[in-house]
């Protein structure tokens, strides 16, 4: 059994009814809408989101409707990000598959986007889910306002730490924040212990974040998206940031004009990747990553203990050792 079918086991079978919630709340009187809602059914990855809500509702109490359609609505939004997201990034490939634009061309991507986002929105109204509608839309709202920042900041390449983890917190740990805290709210907890699950979701998602970012910069043969991805599009992440800030002023100037310049370029990649790796800037985002994944274990070390709480806090350490 691999680790991940072990995070799922406590859950197994309100797993397998959340998929067949889900596929039910994405079917379309259109043929091709159905045509490319299975293609994305059939390329579904570890589900991370979904268990984060699913986890959480029963480490709290008795998973529910509410559960399956706080796990459907995050998943169904999330899913929509993506295929946007691949049509802003020209990406022709997600998980080792060809990506919605690259088969069906950038309208229609945008489109099948649109219905996830708008069956999404129904499937919340008509649950009456008022209160994870409200959670969730706020989760969106501010993965909007992060990828725009990101944007902004990478045209002029001057970001910092700070803003780098506002970004992150932004664009990736608020969607995490909003799975665990609509888990916990789906099964009616008190107020103290949403903000609670709230806390955890966001130091999981930081956590969850830097690993990514890390990737970039590490070669294992798995990893999903290119190495030196971020640096192509001129992404400052945090390996790159710490290393600039410890280089001499003539060095930083250097890389900066590398990746502005000459970013695309392999040997230019492999130069500024080298640069990360001689300035310490692995070993300090390692070092942050394990900071933030233990501040999310301690915000609910008082949680009482279940076979659903050992299965999340597996899915944490699970979520920044993954190798792709």
């Amino acid at each position: 059994m691999s680790d991940l079918e072990k995070i799922k086991a406590p859950i197994k079978q309100e797993l397998k009814k959340f998929n067949d919630y889900f596929k039910s709340s994405v079917k379309s009187t259109v043929p091709l809408l159905n045509i490319i809602t299975n293609y994305v059914l059939r390329r579904k990855g570890k589900q991370m989101r979904p268990l984060f809500v699913l986890l959480s509702a029963k480490m709290l109490g008795e998973i529910n409707e509410s559960s399956y359609t706080a796990a459907s609505l995050i998943e169904l939004l999330h899913t929509a990000t993506l295929i946007h997201d691949d049509v802003v990034d020209e990406s022709y490939e997600r998980r080792g598959f060809f990506s919605i634009n690259a088969l069906w061309k950038s309208k229609v991507a945008v489109l099948v986007g649109d219905y996830f986002l708008s069956k999404g929105l129904l499937l919340a109204l008509k649950n009456k889910e008022f209160e994870i509608l409200q959670i969730v839309s706020d989760s969106v709202k501010e993965i909007s306002e992060g990828e725009l920042y990101q944007i902004q900041k990478s045209r002029k390449l001057n970001i910092n730490e700070e803003e780098y983890f506002e970004i992150i917190r932004k664009k990736t740990a608020t969607l995490i924040s909003a799975c665990t805290a609509t888990g916990a709210k789906s099964v009616n907890c008190d107020d103290h212990t949403l903000q609670q699950m709230k806390i955890f979701g966001e130091y999981t998602g930081i956590a969850f974040q830097i690993r990514d970012d890390l990737f970039d910069y590490q070669n294992n043969g798995l990893v999903g998206k290119p190495m030196g991805n971020d640096i192509k599009e001129k992404k400052l992440t945090l390996p790159l940031i710490y290393s600039l800030d410890k280089a001499s002023g003539s060095k930083k100037r250097q890389i900066l004009r590398l990746i502005s310049k000459h970013g695309k370029k392999p040997d230019k990649l492999t130069e500024i990747i080298q640069f990360v790796n001689d300035h310490g800037g692995i070993e300090y985002s390692v070092s942050k990553m394990n900071h933030y994944k233990e501040l999310a274990l301690e915000s609910i070390v008082d949680l009482p203990q279940s076979e659903a709480k050992t299965a999340l806090i597996d899915l944490v350490n699970y979520s920044i050792n993954r190798k792709k």
